[in-house]
């Protein structure tokens, strides 16, 4: 799915400590240099780049396009000539020998946009997993492990993380990303009301969505008003849908 960037901006201006470090925006024409160097970065990693320039996420540093006729010398660098290894760019190294993250070219728009899928290479043995379906999602996927929500609060909300930090269309609907997620449910009790339960977005309107946290059916979203909350929820709820994504790339409502 696209990456949400107003979701991305609110996520990293929350906690920036892990995707951020001191402000050293890049600026247009040091991208393009970039670019024209190892090809055509992916939307939301060109997107930080152009904000913040500069920072980490978890233990991983991310890699930066320092000014400078050198800078294609520094380590640092998206076009350092270590990062590019065949179809794959490495854009965030762990310290001391530790895993690296890297943007699997051969992938390249597969979520859409121009956006690369992430891979992990493991700092031991070389092996390779995916991460995220985008730059986006990577940094949503490294904050929701650090605020310890592991990779969400059930399968489908984890797969709409490894693409976007939450989503916002145009007719209200929000699915909330891992900077919020919590906040959102310690505000309306729904660990106290509805213990089986997870407040995963609302509706701009009164509304929230629900999604079960535990058993077989964790595919199904519930809207209920918020001031009405209990475990009752597939009782009193209205059923939305059972495919979270294609609903929101439909644009959600109906029921």
């Amino acid at each position: 799915m696209r990456p949400d960037l107003t979701q991305l901006r609110d996520m990293i201006d929350g906690a920036p400590e892990s995707a951020r470090g001191r402000a050293v925006a890049a600026p247009e024409a040091l991208i393009r240099r970039a670019e024209a160097r190892v090809g055509p970065l992916p939307p939301s990693y060109r997107w930080w780049l152009a904000r913040f320039g500069h920072g980490r996420a978890g233990r991983a540093e991310i890699a930066s396009v320092p000014p400078g006729d050198c800078a294609d010398d520094v380590y640092e660098s998206i076009t350092a000539d270590w990062r590019l290894d065949g179809a794959r760019l490495c854009f965030a190294v762990e310290p001391d020998c530790g895993d690296s993250y890297c943007f699997a070219l051969d992938r390249n728009g597969e979520a859409g946009d121009g956006e690369c899928p992430v891979v992990c290479r493991d700092g031991t043995d070389g092996e390779e997993y995916p991460v995220a379906e985008s730059f986006a999602g990577f940094l949503t996927v490294q904050e929701a492990l650090a605020r310890g929500l592991r990779d969400g609060p059930n399968p489908a909300v984890a797969r709409l993380w490894r693409s976007t930090p939450g989503v916002l269309l145009d007719n209200g609907v929000q699915i909330y990303g891992p900077h919020s997620l919590t906040e959102r449910n310690e505000t309306f009790e729904v660990g106290q009301y509805a213990p089986h339960w997870v407040l995963i977005g609302d509706d701009s309107g009164g509304h929230g969505l629900f999604m079960r946290r535990h058993g077989r059916d964790r595919t199904r979203v519930f809207r209920l008003d918020l001031g009405a909350i209990d475990e009752h929820i597939e009782t009193n709820g209205d059923l939305m849908t059972d495919d979270l994504l294609g609903w929101l790339r439909a644009g959600g409502p109906s029921a």
